[in-house]
């Protein structure tokens, strides 16, 4: 990767090359994970898009390539839900080694009833945050195998008013759709930050960097068809939303920045930089509540046991082995 980011302003029109990197996005089919896809494409990176819809990732990938010229792009399946499937899910990257993945896949629900994954976890608890806490567990290895790998973890910025309930993670009490997403996605923040320093406790050459894409609309998204579709409408109606919030290409940016500047260190919170609502991203300062080491090691071992993969050990086996 390009060390320019480190003397000269981050400019998200303008990315360092990636060339011969690997990245996988998941949930890189649709919304910010597209656009985050997109724009690593335009590195020269291979980007792996992890979707649970195959027909999905097709569309999408063909929509990657004929906005990239020679984009290096593919598809793997992947269903966070399926906690038993994402062993073989990892397998078929058929990589020696993985320089970043971005956790960016999820579920958002907008009306009860509570629906549940196979594995009968509460559907958006269980996919976006134990999902990806399994994942992490498979990924691991490949992760360890490159010079200076990077995990990126896309949060919310509706977490920012939420609280989490350790003793009702799964929403069994008292079940809010918008809540429980908000929780789901707080749950995640957590993990990402814990993450970094169980790598540093093991002098790990990989990082776990957390961001969050602030207020993103489709109404202020540009259209890449079939993929998404801008009305005229939509953006007339969005227009004075823009000046509060942005389109979903602009969520990405803080994903790619934390995948891409060798500036950002492991354990960082990046997001826009206006209000932590829009613009360029930039580091931001920890929320209070994240803070909470207690809180996000409790987090850890329920979701040890949820998921049944042991995190912590697998950290410990692969911590200084690299491609060559």
């Amino acid at each position: 990767m390009s060390s320019t980011s480190s003397i000269q302003p981050w400019d998200v029109q303008r990315l360092p090359r990636a060339d011969g990197s690997v990245f996988l996005v998941t949930g890189g089919n649709a919304g910010i994970g597209y656009f985050v896809a997109e724009q690593l494409s335009a590195t020269g990176a291979t980007v792996v898009l992890g979707s649970r819809n195959p027909s999905k990732a097709e569309v999408a990938t063909a929509s990657i390539r004929s906005r990239v010229p020679d984009a290096r792009v593919r598809a793997v399946r992947l269903d966070l839900a399926d906690l038993s499937s994402l062993r073989t899910a990892v397998e078929s990257l058929d990589v020696e080694c993985l320089d970043a993945v971005v956790h960016n896949a999820g579920v958002a629900l907008d009306d009860p009833p509570r629906r549940e994954t196979g594995d009968g976890h509460e559907l958006m608890f269980g996919t976006n945050h134990l999902g990806h806490f399994a994942l992490t567990h498979w990924l691991m290895p490949l992760l360890s195998a490159a010079p200076a790998a990077r995990i990126v973890t896309m949060g919310s910025f509706a977490a920012k008013s939420e609280r989490l309930d350790l003793d009702d993670l799964q929403s069994r009490k008292d079940y809010r759709p918008k809540r429980t997403y908000g929780r789901s996605k707080l749950a995640q923040m957590y993990f990402g930050l814990e993450l970094d320093r169980h790598l540093r406790a093991v002098d790990s050459t990989v990082a776990s960097v957390v961001v969050h894409p602030g207020g993103a609309l489709d109404a202020l998204t540009p259209s890449r068809p079939p993929v998404h579709v801008r009305t005229a409408g939509a953006r007339l109606c969005g227009a004075p939303a823009a000046l509060f919030v942005q389109g979903k290409h602009a969520g990405a940016w803080p994903a790619v920045r934390a995948v891409l500047d060798p500036t950002v260190r492991g354990g960082q919170l990046w997001g826009p930089r206006v209000f932590s609502l829009r613009g360029k991203p930039q580091r931001e300062p920890a929320w209070n509540h994240l803070t909470d080491t207690s809180i996000a090691a409790r987090l850890w071992d329920a979701s040890r046991d949820l998921t049944g993969v042991d995190l912590g050990t697998i950290l410990s086996d692969h911590r200084s082995c690299h491609c060559e």
